[in-house]
């Protein structure tokens, strides 16, 4: 147990529900396979986080895990929006059958109030906007269920634009970036007040959204190319204006995304994130760095295997001289203050 809360900017805890057909949640307060549950969350100081809602890929469909240009297909529109809706729905009820344990938030007040009382603050997050319409109509039906964040798209093609494929060693400029219909998309969620996500665009895309958006520059769960060549990765040209914008990078676990061999193998000591989290506080500054786990959906070092896990990344800051002021920053107060400048 840590006497640090962590605010984790990304996990597909609803998406994993989903697929294993728990409509009701049961998994997360009795105890479930993965990386996330309420005993767990407890457990590990994780008190709030952005909870996705993924459209699946057809596993028939996808590419050789093995392949080194893994390029994902576009999305059945269809299964797109019905796991859409009833992932979001997963998440609805969790908040309305047990808001002591659990709560969507909209607000920072929300945020604050709901670690106050002891319940997770959960927000409403979706990762790749297949269920959304390129006229945004399901946009306002989402955004009134609490979605307060969104990533225009996952890695793959969509009507908003082009995801970065999963390669290594390459530039995250993998081809063009937002359409009309994803430029109209961005230009709404900064009217409503919803957080536009990074970290799957591509590099075009990301200086799309610096064109168009007002906002703060935000990565949910993304990390340094500097370090980890992926194409999911920020290069410091767009870290540099990531600062310039009072921007923030939530650091993602991944061991693909960290590893400078881009390898995801488990058997990955804490040094890398920390090797992360350093560069990413030279580029951003120490307001400018969180967390981004991608629990439930990628491999993480066997160090981080469970949200309980969690107090062994804090005991790795303060070995590595983060001091408590940042090691709280870094955990928790940073979002919450990047949340109140989006979302209010």
């Amino acid at each position: 147990m840590t006497d640090i809360p962590v605010f984790d900017g990304h996990n597909d805890l609803l998406s994993c529900l989903w697929e294993d057909g728990d409509f009701s949640a049961r998994g997360f307060f009795e105890g479930r396979e993965g990386h996330i549950d309420l005993a767990r969350a407890r457990a590990g100081g994780l008190a709030g986080g952005f909870f996705a809602v993924w459209p699946p890929y057809d596993a028939k469909t996808a590419p050789d895990p093995k392949a080194r240009e893994r390029v994902f297909p576009p999305a059945d529109v269809d299964v797109a929006r019905r796991a859409t809706l009833e992932q979001a729905a997963i998440l609805a009820r969790m908040s309305r059958d047990w808001p002591d344990a659990i709560r969507i938030c909209t607000t920072t007040s929300d945020i604050r109030a709901a670690r106050a009382d002891g319940a997770i603050a959960a927000i409403l997050h979706i990762e790749g906007c297949e269920g959304i319409s390129a006229d945004l109509t399901e946009l306002y039906l989402y955004h009134a269920a609490g979605l307060r964040s969104l990533g225009p798209v996952w890695s793959r093609s969509n009507v908003f634009g082009h995801g970065v494929p999963f390669l290594h060693g390459t530039s995250p400029d993998t081809g063009p970036g937002l359409t009309e219909a994803g430029q109209r998309l961005v230009r709404e969620c900064d009217r409503l007040g919803i957080l536009c996500d990074l970290s799957h665009l591509n590099e075009q895309g990301f200086w799309d959204v610096a064109r168009i958006s007002a906002r703060p520059l935000v990565a949910t769960h993304s990390a340094a190319h500097a370090i980890c060549p992926s194409t999911r990765n920020l290069t410091d040209r767009q870290l540099d204006a990531m600062a310039e914008r009072g921007g923030l990078v939530g650091l993602n676990f991944g061991t693909g995304f960290l590893r400078p061999d881009g390898v995801k193998n488990p058997d990955t000591g804490l040094d890398v994130l920390i090797r992360h989290l350093d560069h990413l506080i030279g580029r951003l500054g120490e307001d400018g760095v969180a967390l981004g786990s991608d629990f439930d959906g990628t491999t993480v070092p066997a160090a981080l295997a469970g949200a309980d896990r969690l107090p062994a990344l804090i005991e790795a800051m303060r070995k590595a001289d983060f001091g408590e002021r940042l090691i709280r920053r870094i955990a928790w107060d940073n979002w919450e203050h990047l949340l109140e400048r989006v979302i209010g």
